[in-house]
């Protein structure tokens, strides 16, 4: 027997909806209810006088699921249009996260090396810690914050992705 395997991919997927409550939960819903993972999630208003709001989500899955999922996206009824970026040619993605390390001595200094590296801001200092500011693609992200680990990762918060396509056209106007 010849299957056929098919690996799973990750998308950022934009949808644009009406804003009003209950609209995320239903999309959560949709996800939850079907198995999809939601590997990060960001929404905000982008059009005041039409009351939108643009969803963008990370997630992964095989092309077939990817599909699936834009579909029932589209079939909502508070969504307007469904975009998926990782198709439509290049787009921009950046995340924002703040990590909190605290250390002494040489970790310390290390630490704040390694952070120019990275054009990461110290945005708060004590005599035992750092907050620092870091914006990019999550991969970036990422990257800095595993060399924080041995140098005394606290915490972390980061904000998901956001993201948009490149071109002159929004998707607000169908681009």
């Amino acid at each position: 027997m010849n299957a056929q395997i098919q690996t799973e991919n990750t998308h950022t997927i934009a949808v644009l909806v009406d804003n009003e409550p209950g609209v995320l939960a239903r999309v959560i819903g949709l996800f939850s209810g079907r198995g999809y993972n939601i590997e990060s999630l960001t929404v905000a208003e982008v059009d005041i006088e039409n009351a939108l709001s643009r969803i963008t989500i990370v997630t992964s899955g095989t092309p077939m699921v990817i599909e699936q999922i834009k579909a029932q996206l589209g079939r909502l009824v508070p969504v307007h249009r469904v975009s998926d970026l990782t198709l439509h040619g290049e787009s921009v993605e950046r995340e924002l996260a703040l990590i909190k390390v605290a250390s002494e001595g040489e970790k310390r200094v290390e630490s704040l090396r390694i952070a120019d590296i990275f054009r990461a801001r110290a945005v708060d200092s004590t005599n035992e810690s750092f907050i620092f500011e870091i914006v990019g693609k999550s991969s970036k992200v990422d990257a800095f914050v595993e060399l924080m680990r041995p140098l005394g990762l606290v915490g972390v918060a980061r904000t998901g992705v956001a993201a948009i396509s490149r071109g002159a056209t929004s998707m607000e106007q169908g681009g």
